[in-house]
């Protein structure tokens, strides 16, 4: 029996109702929809279940990634041995006075929007980012304003070496979408964090407004990873790729979004290649113009 099988059978058998699923193509689980399938796709139901996973694969030296809501991730289109577990399942979430506890698997917006029922304000910000909680403490996702490092209080997580362990939020090493975490092959498991009393009815209005402005600006209706390249110093990477004059530009299914430059969009068939081919051209073009070069925001996952 090949390791991934054998892996997956015991993952099953440990925990029964864990979803496993071979050869499964990432475009499903990413919201580019672009994405060659993997020899396994598994979301443990439990922090239980995902530790052993974790450990298990280390130990079985089986290449593995950790996947939130693949919302700032662009696969190729081959086929990739390797194995990808999912947060989705870490989905507990509780409220206690101005503190919350979640899963790493909760999506942002869940997040938020459960503070504000409770009353509580500090994630306004985040109502609108289609991630989860763990993606987003990995990049330190932020937008109008806000970013995660401001609310984070702690992180539970597996280490390299499988082993639990909890941190500050001041020990997340966090900068502009940067934490500690990234690339380091550590899993997020959970977090706590440490929000304000404040009025429901307007932190909600402010949410409303925030995602009226998404709305309004930015091209919502198409697969994309969200902001495609870093927001460079002193600048807007949007605003000189729209200066750039490569608004509407087009690589196969991949455009420049005629919306908002700063996204790249899949208008149907995009592939890999289109993709990583189109932010190439805007990455010279735009040196070309200005003189600065743009960094990717989004993974790539060759």
């Amino acid at each position: 029996m090949e390791p991934i099988e054998a892996f997956a059978r015991e993952l099953n058998s440990g925990y029964p109702g864990t979803g496993i699923f071979f050869g499964e193509p990432m475009r499903k689980h990413t919201t580019f929809r672009i994405g060659g399938a993997v020899s396994l796709y598994a979301e443990p139901k439990s922090i239980e279940a995902f530790v052993w996973a974790v450990r298990e694969l280390k130990r079985r030296k089986i290449e593995y990634m950790i996947l939130g809501n693949g919302s700032n991730v662009l696969f190729s289109d081959r086929r990739h041995e390797l194995a990808v577990l999912g947060t989705a399942r870490l989905d507990t979430l509780r409220f206690a006075g101005d503190t919350v506890i979640s899963g790493a698997g909760v999506l942002l917006s869940r997040v938020s929007s459960g503070a504000a029922k409770e009353g509580l304000t500090g994630l306004e910000f985040a109502h609108g980012i289609p991630g989860s909680l763990g993606g987003g403490i990995y990049m330190n996702a932020g937008a109008y304003g806000g970013e995660i490092r401001d609310v984070v209080e702690a992180v539970t997580y597996l280490d390299a070496m499988g082993t639990l362990r909890t941190v500050t939020g001041a020990e997340c090493d966090f900068s502009y979408r940067h934490s500690r975490f990234e690339g380091t092959g550590e899993a997020i498991l959970s977090a706590t964090l440490r929000l304000r009393p404040g009025d429901p009815a307007k932190i909600r209005e402010r949410m409303e407004e925030l995602d009226g402005m998404r709305r309004e600006k930015q091209p919502l209706n198409l697969p994309s990873a969200g902001s495609t390249f870093k927001r460079p110093e002193n600048g807007f990477a949007a605003k000189l790729i729209d200066e750039a004059g490569l608004k509407g530009l087009t690589l196969g299914g991949a455009q420049v979004s005629e919306k908002h430059a700063g996204f790249i969009v899949n208008t149907g068939e995009a592939t890999f290649e289109d993709v990583l081919g189109l932010m190439e051209t805007v990455k010279e073009r735009v040196f070309e113009s200005s003189g600065v070069a743009l960094e990717p925001e989004v993974r790539i996952i060759k």
